[in-house]
C-alpha cells in the first residue's frame, strides 16, 4: 500500500509541475506551453494510473464506489482527455492555463478525502457499469474543454487577450467549443442509455426519476439547448461561453455532489 500511496503522490506532483510550468510559460514565455508540459502530464498519468491499478488489484474492484475512488478516477480520466487534446491540437495548448488549475483543485480535494475501502455493491457486477462509466468520463472531459474555451473568451473580454494571444480568435474558439459540446452531448446520451440498461438489470426499471437521474436529464437538456441556440439564434461567443461553463458546472455537481447528497439507490459513499 505504501507504493500505491507514493505513486499517487508522485502522480499528483507531476500534474502540479505540468500546470505550474504551463502557467509560467503562458504568462511570461513567448511561445506558450510546449511539449515539456505534455511529458509531465504523461508521467503523472502513468504514476497515478499505477496507483489506481494497485488499489484495484488490492481491493478486487475498480475505483467506482466511494468519494475517494470516484474523485481519483475522474481526475485521471480528465487529465487523460486533456492530454490527448494538448497533444493532437497544438494551437489549444495555452488552454492549459485554464484547465490545469481546475485539476489542481481536484487533486487538493483528493488529498483530504479519506481513502477508505467500501464494499462493492452486488449491482455493480455487470459490464454495463464499465460502459456507463467510460462514456461518462469522455462526456465530462469534452465538457471540460468546451468550458475552458468559454473561460478564455470571457477572460479576453474582461482582462484583454495578452495571456491567450497564441489562441485563435473568439469566433474560432466558439466554433471549437461547439464541437466539443457536440462530442459531450453524444457521450452524455450514450452514458444515460447505458445507465438505463444497467438500471433495468439491477433494479428492474430503466428510469426511476431519482435525484441523480433527474439531474442527468437536466444536464442533457442543457447541452441540447446549447447546441440548438447557436445555429438558430446565432448567439455571440460570449453567451455561448457562459452556457458552456454552466453545462460543465452542472455536470461537475452531478458527478461529485449529487450522488453524495442523494438518499436513493444512486447514493454514493463518503
Amino acid at each position: 500500500m505504501e507504493v500505491e500511496i507514493l505513486c499517487m503522490w508522485l502522480g499528483l506532483t507531476a500534474y502540479v509541475m505540468a500546470g505550474s510550468f504551463a502557467l509560467i510559460m503562458g504568462l511570461v514565455g513567448r511561445r506558450g506551453p510546449g511539449m515539456g508540459v505534455l511529458a509531465m502530464l504523461v508521467a503523472g498519468l502513468l504514476l497515478h494510473g499505477a496507483a489506481l491499478g494497485m488499489r484495484w488489484e488490492r481491493l478486487g474492484h475498480g475505483p467506482f464506489v466511494n468519494q475517494f475512488e470516484i474523485l481519483s478516477s475522474n481526475l485521471w480520466s480528465l487529465t487523460l482527455v486533456y492530454a490527448v487534446v494538448y497533444w493532437r491540437l497544438p494551437r489549444l495548448r495555452p488552454l492549459a492555463m485554464v484547465v490545469l488549475p481546475l485539476l489542481f483543485i481536484m487533486g487538493g480535494w483528493l488529498l483530504v478525502v479519506d481513502p477508505f475501502h467500501s464494499e462493492y455493491p452486488a449491482t455493480y457486477h455487470t459490464i454495463w457499469l464499465y460502459v456507463h462509466i467510460g462514456f461518462g468520463k469522455v462526456f465530462l472531459g469534452a465538457a471540460l474543454v468546451a468550458a475552458a474555451l468559454g473561460v478564455v473568451v470571457l477572460a479576453r473580454m474582461m482582462a484583454g487577450s495578452a495571456p491567450f494571444a497564441a489562441l485563435p480568435c473568439d469566433d474560432a474558439l466558439d466554433g471549437l467549443a461547439y464541437r466539443f459540446m457536440a462530442v459531450a452531448f453524444v457521450f452524455d446520451t450514450l452514458m444515460i442509455l447505458a445507465g438505463a440498461i444497467w438500471a433495468q438489470d439491477a433494479w428492474g426499471s430503466y428510469w426511476s426519476w431519482d435525484t441523480l437521474e433527474v439531474w442527468s436529464l437536466i444536464n442533457w437538456l442543457l447541452i441540447a439547448l446549447a447546441l440548438h441556440l447557436r445555429p438558430t439564434l446565432h448567439i455571440s461567443p460570449r453567451v455561448g461561453a457562459v452556457i458552456g461553463i454552466l453545462v460543465f458546472g452542472v455536470a461537475f455537481v452531478n458527478f461529485f455532489g449529487v450522488p453524495f447528497l442523494s438518499r436513493t439507490m444512486h447514493r454514493g459513499v463518503f
